[in-house]
């Protein structure tokens, strides 16, 4: 049931549509950002984040393709679940278990279309997943330092009465931020810790592959 924000309807729920567009901008962006994300990697990592997460993503899309045989999903839940398992099958290095992680607990926090609220518990099961798998917290220059403003930044939009792609958007922003916020920061966690003070003035991989992500999703609920 869409409402209306000056002349354009807004919708309150997101559906299927939405998280296959989601995938294959995701997708899109992490093609065009390949080497960027080497380069952020070669510097404070194993230099293979650009790679994996390339990969990753066109092996999701190649599954979504029709040619593929494979069924199309149903749901925003079966986008979400087969995107975990393929990254997991897929991806190398840290990316995959961790991203497969956050997107698997996704999946289990949202159940048919997804309203304001569902963004929220999507983008908070993602967060979950990535500080179970990678015991990291805040501060510490990972990707949990985007995931945990993005959500943050979703449940202020949310109670605020946002529209699920307005939710999506400050979520997206923020993690934006806190993906530049990882640069002065020392790494404690993952093989950028072995670099101790060396590891000041870059920004974090998985920070920014994150970024690029929640971007994907919010413009492709058109915000």
């Amino acid at each position: 049931r869409p409402f209306v924000v000056g002349s354009e309807p807004v919708s309150e729920t997101l559906s299927v549509a939405w998280a296959l567009a989601w995938i294959r901008g995701a997708q899109a962006v992490l093609a065009d950002h390949r080497m960027e994300l080497i380069d952020l990697d070669r510097a404070i990592g194993d230099g293979d984040h650009g790679e994996n997460m390339d990969r990753g993503f066109k092996a999701v899309v190649a599954k979504l393709d029709p040619a593929s045989g494979n069924p199309e999903p149903a749901s925003v839940q079966d986008v979400l679940k087969l995107v975990a398992s393929t990254l997991m099958s897929t991806v190398g290095g840290a990316a995959g278990p961790l991203y497969g992680t956050a997107f698997l607990r996704a999946a289990k926090a949202v159940d048919g279309e997804v309203d304001a609220d569902a963004v929220v518990a999507l983008i908070a099961g993602g967060l979950e997943g990535i500080v179970a798998r990678g015991k990291a917290t805040t501060g510490e220059k990972t990707m949990v330092d985007a995931w945990t403003p993005a959500h943050e930044a979703a449940k202020e939009a949310a109670l605020a009465g946002a529209a699920p792609a307005a939710v999506l958007r400050a979520a997206a922003d923020a993690a934006t931020a806190g993906a530049e916020a990882t640069i002065p920061m020392l790494a404690t966690k993952g093989r950028a810790s072995y670099l101790g003070e060396r590891s000041i003035g870059h920004k974090d991989p998985g920070a920014t592959s994150t970024a690029y992500l929640l971007d994907a999703a919010a413009k492709a609920a058109g915000a």
